[in-house]
Protein backbone atom coordinates (compact mmCIF):
# COMPACT_ATOMS: atom_id res chain seq x y z
CA UNK A 1 0.00 0.00 0.00
CA UNK A 2 0.96 3.59 -0.69
CA UNK A 3 2.42 5.01 2.44
CA UNK A 4 0.44 8.12 1.68
CA UNK A 5 -2.68 5.89 1.54
CA UNK A 6 -1.59 4.12 4.70
CA UNK A 7 -1.08 7.37 6.66
CA UNK A 8 -4.47 8.75 4.98
CA UNK A 9 -6.34 5.40 6.63
CA UNK A 10 -4.79 5.41 9.09
CA UNK A 11 -5.68 8.65 10.90
CA UNK A 12 -9.19 8.12 9.46
CA UNK A 13 -9.47 5.05 11.92
CA UNK A 14 -7.96 6.93 14.94
CA UNK A 15 -10.16 9.90 14.34
CA UNK A 16 -13.03 8.20 13.91
CA UNK A 17 -12.86 5.84 15.89
CA UNK A 18 -12.09 8.38 19.01
CA UNK A 19 -15.50 10.00 17.76
CA UNK A 20 -17.38 6.82 16.80
CA UNK A 21 -16.70 5.32 20.02
CA UNK A 22 -16.95 8.67 22.31
CA UNK A 23 -20.79 9.61 20.83
CA UNK A 24 -22.76 7.06 18.66
CA UNK A 25 -21.51 3.64 19.87
CA UNK A 26 -21.36 4.58 23.74
CA UNK A 27 -24.37 4.17 25.22
CA UNK A 28 -24.81 0.89 23.55
CA UNK A 29 -21.51 -0.36 24.47
CA UNK A 30 -21.56 0.66 28.37
CA UNK A 31 -24.51 -0.97 28.67
CA UNK A 32 -23.20 -4.43 27.20
CA UNK A 33 -20.32 -4.19 28.50
CA UNK A 34 -19.83 -2.03 31.91
CA UNK A 35 -17.92 1.80 32.34
CA UNK A 36 -14.43 0.24 32.76
CA UNK A 37 -14.04 -2.55 30.42
CA UNK A 38 -15.81 -0.06 28.00
CA UNK A 39 -12.62 2.77 28.76
CA UNK A 40 -10.46 -0.23 28.07
CA UNK A 41 -11.77 -1.21 24.81
CA UNK A 42 -11.76 2.75 24.20
CA UNK A 43 -8.31 2.82 25.82
CA UNK A 44 -6.79 -0.54 23.11
CA UNK A 45 -8.54 0.89 20.04
CA UNK A 46 -7.03 4.56 20.47
CA UNK A 47 -3.81 3.12 21.01
CA UNK A 48 -4.13 0.57 18.43
CA UNK A 49 -4.89 2.97 15.57
CA UNK A 50 -2.59 5.87 17.14
CA UNK A 51 0.23 3.16 16.87
CA UNK A 52 -0.70 2.77 13.14
CA UNK A 53 -0.53 6.30 12.61
CA UNK A 54 3.21 6.86 13.99
CA UNK A 55 4.36 3.98 12.03
CA UNK A 56 2.62 5.12 9.12
CA UNK A 57 3.71 8.32 9.57
CA UNK A 58 7.30 7.42 9.91
CA UNK A 59 6.87 5.00 6.37
CA UNK A 60 6.04 7.93 4.38
CA UNK A 61 8.52 10.37 2.36
CA UNK A 62 8.74 13.66 3.49
CA UNK A 63 7.92 15.12 0.34
CA UNK A 64 8.53 18.67 -0.83
CA UNK A 65 5.92 20.90 1.15
CA UNK A 66 3.62 23.10 -1.25
CA UNK A 67 4.40 25.55 1.06
CA UNK A 68 6.46 26.87 3.92
CA UNK A 69 6.11 29.41 6.20
CA UNK A 70 8.89 32.18 6.75
CA UNK A 71 11.62 32.23 9.35
CA UNK A 72 9.93 35.22 11.27
CA UNK A 73 6.44 32.75 11.37
CA UNK A 74 8.32 30.55 13.38
CA UNK A 75 8.93 32.14 16.77
CA UNK A 76 5.53 33.34 17.13
CA UNK A 77 4.15 29.66 15.97
CA UNK A 78 6.26 28.29 19.06
CA UNK A 79 4.72 30.37 21.52
CA UNK A 80 1.08 29.52 20.13
CA UNK A 81 2.77 26.00 21.15
CA UNK A 82 3.67 26.95 24.35
CA UNK A 83 0.43 28.08 25.05
CA UNK A 84 -1.02 25.21 23.90
CA UNK A 85 1.45 23.24 26.29
CA UNK A 86 0.41 25.04 29.42
CA UNK A 87 -3.51 24.38 28.10
CA UNK A 88 -2.47 20.52 27.85
CA UNK A 89 -1.09 20.17 31.23
CA UNK A 90 -3.38 22.28 32.61
CA UNK A 91 -6.33 20.38 31.05
CA UNK A 92 -5.31 17.25 33.47
CA UNK A 93 -5.65 18.94 36.90
CA UNK A 94 -9.26 19.03 38.30
CA UNK A 95 -10.89 18.46 34.66
CA UNK A 96 -14.52 17.63 35.47
CA UNK A 97 -15.17 16.13 31.64
CA UNK A 98 -12.40 13.38 32.47
CA UNK A 99 -14.01 10.02 33.03
CA UNK A 100 -15.47 9.07 36.98
CA UNK A 101 -16.39 4.97 36.52
CA UNK A 102 -19.38 5.08 38.94
CA UNK A 103 -19.39 8.55 40.17
CA UNK A 104 -22.60 10.14 40.48
CA UNK A 105 -22.98 13.29 38.91
CA UNK A 106 -22.08 16.24 40.86
CA UNK A 107 -22.09 19.88 41.49
CA UNK A 108 -18.96 21.17 39.72
CA UNK A 109 -17.42 24.16 40.94
CA UNK A 110 -17.07 27.69 39.26
CA UNK A 111 -14.53 27.75 36.33
CA UNK A 112 -10.91 28.47 37.59
CA UNK A 113 -6.96 28.36 35.96
CA UNK A 114 -7.58 27.50 32.61
CA UNK A 115 -11.24 26.20 32.70
CA UNK A 116 -11.81 30.35 33.28
CA UNK A 117 -9.95 30.53 29.81
CA UNK A 118 -11.85 27.82 27.68
CA UNK A 119 -14.33 24.50 29.03
CA UNK A 120 -11.84 22.83 26.87
CA UNK A 121 -8.32 23.12 27.06
CA UNK A 122 -7.63 19.92 26.70
CA UNK A 123 -8.99 20.48 22.77
CA UNK A 124 -7.65 23.84 22.23
CA UNK A 125 -4.36 22.34 22.53
CA UNK A 126 -4.84 20.13 20.03
CA UNK A 127 -6.15 22.46 18.01
CA UNK A 128 -3.50 25.05 18.43
CA UNK A 129 -1.45 22.10 17.99
CA UNK A 130 -2.63 21.12 14.20
CA UNK A 131 -3.25 25.06 13.24
CA UNK A 132 0.58 25.90 13.95
CA UNK A 133 1.80 23.17 12.15
CA UNK A 134 -0.78 23.75 9.03
CA UNK A 135 0.75 27.03 9.34
CA UNK A 136 4.28 25.80 9.07
CA UNK A 137 4.02 23.56 6.14
CA UNK A 138 2.11 21.57 3.80
CA UNK A 139 3.53 18.56 2.81
CA UNK A 140 1.39 15.64 2.18
CA UNK A 141 1.76 13.88 5.43
CA UNK A 142 1.72 17.14 7.63
CA UNK A 143 -1.45 18.30 5.84
CA UNK A 144 -3.19 14.68 6.62
CA UNK A 145 -2.80 14.29 10.66
CA UNK A 146 -2.88 17.69 11.80
CA UNK A 147 -6.48 18.47 9.52
CA UNK A 148 -7.15 14.59 11.05
CA UNK A 149 -6.38 16.09 14.69
CA UNK A 150 -8.40 19.31 14.11
CA UNK A 151 -11.24 17.28 13.14
CA UNK A 152 -11.22 15.16 16.22
CA UNK A 153 -10.73 18.01 18.46
CA UNK A 154 -12.94 20.09 17.10
CA UNK A 155 -16.15 18.03 16.84
CA UNK A 156 -14.79 16.14 19.80
CA UNK A 157 -15.68 19.33 21.53
CA UNK A 158 -19.24 19.50 20.35
CA UNK A 159 -19.90 15.81 20.91
CA UNK A 160 -18.44 16.16 24.85
CA UNK A 161 -20.85 19.27 25.16
CA UNK A 162 -23.60 17.11 24.01
CA UNK A 163 -22.54 13.70 25.91
CA UNK A 164 -22.19 15.54 29.33
CA UNK A 165 -25.04 17.19 29.36
CA UNK A 166 -27.13 13.78 28.54
CA UNK A 167 -24.87 12.04 31.32
CA UNK A 168 -24.66 14.44 34.24
CA UNK A 169 -27.18 17.03 33.31
CA UNK A 170 -28.06 20.33 34.90
CA UNK A 171 -24.69 20.41 36.60
CA UNK A 172 -22.67 20.45 33.09
CA UNK A 173 -25.79 22.67 31.79
CA UNK A 174 -24.77 25.14 34.56
CA UNK A 175 -20.71 24.52 33.75
CA UNK A 176 -21.46 25.39 29.59
CA UNK A 177 -23.24 28.75 31.04
CA UNK A 178 -20.23 29.77 33.19
CA UNK A 179 -17.48 28.66 30.73
CA UNK A 180 -16.94 29.02 27.03
CA UNK A 181 -15.91 27.18 24.17
CA UNK A 182 -14.10 29.70 22.89
CA UNK A 183 -11.11 31.16 24.14
CA UNK A 184 -11.79 34.31 26.44
CA UNK A 185 -15.02 34.51 25.57
CA UNK A 186 -16.76 33.92 29.15
CA UNK A 187 -13.80 36.19 30.98
CA UNK A 188 -14.75 39.32 27.99
CA UNK A 189 -18.76 38.70 28.55
CA UNK A 190 -17.94 38.03 32.62
CA UNK A 191 -19.10 34.98 33.08
CA UNK A 192 -15.65 33.75 34.34
CA UNK A 193 -13.80 35.68 36.29
CA UNK A 194 -10.24 37.24 35.32
CA UNK A 195 -8.95 37.03 38.85
CA UNK A 196 -9.56 33.01 38.42
CA UNK A 197 -8.05 32.44 35.17
CA UNK A 198 -4.36 32.24 36.30
CA UNK A 199 -3.31 28.74 34.95
CA UNK A 200 -1.96 27.80 38.01
CA UNK A 201 2.33 26.65 38.35
CA UNK A 202 1.99 23.11 38.01
CA UNK A 203 0.33 24.08 34.51
CA UNK A 204 2.74 26.82 33.48
CA UNK A 205 5.99 24.98 34.82
CA UNK A 206 4.71 21.93 33.41
CA UNK A 207 3.24 23.43 30.34
CA UNK A 208 6.98 24.99 29.98
CA UNK A 209 9.03 21.91 30.56
CA UNK A 210 6.15 19.90 27.80
CA UNK A 211 7.22 22.61 25.55
CA UNK A 212 11.01 22.74 26.07
CA UNK A 213 11.11 18.95 25.29
CA UNK A 214 8.95 18.76 22.48
CA UNK A 215 11.07 21.95 20.85
CA UNK A 216 14.26 19.65 21.54
CA UNK A 217 12.99 16.99 19.54
CA UNK A 218 12.00 19.16 16.67
CA UNK A 219 14.67 21.31 16.30
CA UNK A 220 17.42 20.47 18.60
CA UNK A 221 20.77 22.52 17.53
CA UNK A 222 17.81 25.73 17.79
CA UNK A 223 15.43 24.18 21.27
CA UNK A 224 15.94 26.22 24.70
CA UNK A 225 17.40 22.83 26.10
CA UNK A 226 20.61 23.43 23.89
CA UNK A 227 20.63 27.22 24.84
CA UNK A 228 20.62 26.34 28.24
CA UNK A 229 22.86 24.03 28.17
CA UNK A 230 25.54 25.83 26.05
Amino acid sequence: MNPVVSLALATAAFVGGHLIMSHPLRPGLVGRLGERVFLGLYSLVSLATFAWMVIAWRASPDSTPHWTAPLWWWPIASLIMLAASILLVGSLIGNPALPHPGAPPRAIPPPRRVFAITRHPMNWSFMLWALVHLSISWSARNLIVAIGILILAFAGSIGQDRKKARLIGEPWREWQARTSFVPFAALLQGRASWRASFPGWGALFGGLLLWAVATELHVPLVSPLALLLD
